[in-house]
């Protein structure tokens, strides 16, 4: 069994398709989403349906990102509508006809379900941030969705477990490994990469937007 994280998507489907090709899921696997699956890139509405296909496949535990709360507020009420489309919602919006209202009703069901957070026997994910001193139930929203890391770094979880989260863009293009913490959100909407990471063999894929793939480790280079 692999247990495999994803970094933020926003709405690159060809990236993610194409790290999929590479990963090959299968019924034991478990591949983890860290949230942002929508807003800014090309294709929210394929990415979305992209991971429900592949929940048939393997086992897929989504997270919830600051983006598809902002999605699911903006759907609530016409208050917050402006201030998401210029978060990259419009983007969104366009994925679907230009029309909310088109979203299908298993699109909603899904990001609905989504989770603030999942932990493993050796391993805690997040989408944003989080504090050491608290297990992850009793983390607040504001810091395990919206924190970027260039606010505030923390240190090692209490747990002693290492923590995998997204939502900071590194535009280098690669994993930041600070040993109890990496961020694996390598900015593709932004011409960088869609990241996924093995937790255990420490195995990377990553895909830009043109759906163009590289591979490699962790702790040496990557490969076309």
């Amino acid at each position: 069994m692999r247990t495999i994280a994803i970094g933020d998507i926003h709405g690159c489907a060809l990236a993610l398709e194409s790290v999929l090709n590479a990963i090959q899921p299968g019924g034991e696997d478990r591949l983890i989403f860290l949230g942002d699956y929508v807003d800014r890139g090309p294709d929210s509405r394929a990415v979305l349906e992209l991971i429900m296909d592949t929940a048939y496949r393997c086992r897929v535990v989504p997270l919830l990102g600051n983006h598809e709360l902002m999605l699911l507020a903006a759907f609530e009420s016409v208050d917050f509508m402006p201030f998401w489309l210029q978060c990259g919602g419009q983007e969104t919006v366009d994925s679907y006809g230009g029309n909310l209202d088109q979203v299908p009703a298993e699109h909603w069901e899904f990001l609905n379900h989504c989770r603030r957070f999942f932990e493993t026997d050796s391993h805690l994910f997040f989408h944003a941030n989080y504090d050491p001193t608290l297990s992850p139930a009793e983390q607040s929203d504001m810091l395990t969705l919206w924190q970027h890391l260039s606010q505030s770094v923390p240190g090692p979880h209490q747990s002693g477990k290492t923590v995998i989260v997204g939502h900071t863009p590194q535009r280098t293009g690669e994993i930041l490994d600070l040993g109890h913490l990496l961020c694996i959100d390598t900015a593709c909407f932004a011409g960088g990469w869609l990241t996924a990471f093995d937790v255990n063999s420490k195995q990377v894929w990553q895909a830009n937007r043109r759906g163009e793939l590289r591979q490699g480790d962790a702790n040496g280079s990557l490969n076309m």
